[in-house]
C-alpha cells in the first residue's frame, strides 16, 4: 500500500514540476508583443522626426473628438479636427524664428499657415479642421527663417486614405494554443505512466 502511494506521489510531483513550467513559457512568449513603443532607440528611424538643421521636431497629431487622446503621425485615419503637435526635441531651435505650414499634396494647398516665431518653451502646436479639406496626402512644412535665409524640411502624412495598423495578435495566440498543446501532451504523458490502482479486498 505504502510503495502504490510513494509511486503516486511521484507522478503528482513530476505533474505540478511540469505544469509549474506553464508560466513562464507563457510570458516569455507574450513579452515581444507587450515590449512595443512609439518612440524606438536612439538611432532608430522614427517616421515622426524630421531634422531641422541640427535638431530634431517631433511631430504627433491627435483628433480628440474622434479618437481622444490617441496618437498619430504618418496615418491619420479620420478626417476632422485634428491637433498638430511639434516638439523640439533640442534647445537651440529655441531661440530662432519658425515656420509652420500644412499644403495638401501634390497640389500644394495650403491649408495651414504660422508666420515665423521664436517658440520659447519648445512646443508648438495648432488645430487643423481637415473635414474643410478632404483625405489625401499631407506635407508638413517646418522652416528656419533669419533674415534672407531658409532651411525647409518636410514630414509626409496620409489624413482618411487609409487606417492605423492594428495590434497583431497572432504570436499571442499561437503561444496559447502551442502552451495549451504542450500542457494536454505533458498530462497525457503523466497519465500514461501513472501506475493503476488494484483495490485491495
Amino acid at each position: 500500500m505504502s510503495n502504490s502511494i510513494n509511486k503516486l506521489k511521484k507522478v503528482a510531483y513530476k505533474r505540478i514540476r511540469w505544469l509549474g513550467l506553464l508560466p513562464v513559457v507563457f510570458w516569455v512568449g507574450l513579452m515581444p508583443t507587450i515590449a512595443q513603443a512609439h518612440r524606438g532607440a536612439p538611432d532608430e528611424a522614427d517616421a515622426c522626426v524630421t531634422r531641422v538643421g541640427f535638431e530634431r521636431v517631433h511631430f504627433t497629431a491627435y483628433t480628440p473628438t474622434l479618437s481622444g487622446d490617441r496618437e498619430y503621425c504618418s496615418i491619420i485615419p479620420e478626417i476632422g479636427p485634428t491637433n498638430l503637435v511639434f516638439d523640439y526635441e533640442g534647445k537651440s531651435l529655441r531661440n530662432v524664428s519658425v515656420e509652420f505650414e500644412i499644403t495638401k499634396e501634390p497640389e500644394g494647398q495650403r491649408v495651414f499657415y504660422q508666420q515665423p516665431k521664436k517658440v520659447k518653451n519648445g512646443t508648438f502646436d495648432s488645430m487643423v479642421d481637415f473635414s474643410q479639406y478632404g483625405a489625401g496626402n499631407y506635407l508638413a512644412h517646418i522652416a528656419i527663417v533669419d533674415k534672407d535665409k531658409r532651411l525647409d524640411t518636410h514630414i509626409p502624412f496620409s489624413v482618411g486614405l487609409e487606417s492605423v495598423p492594428g495590434k497583431n495578435y497572432t504570436p499571442l495566440l499561437i503561444t496559447i494554443a502551442s502552451l495549451s498543446l504542450l500542457a494536454y501532451g505533458l498530462f497525457r504523458a503523466a497519465l500514461k505512466h501513472t501506475p493503476e490502482q488494484n483495490p485491495e479486498a
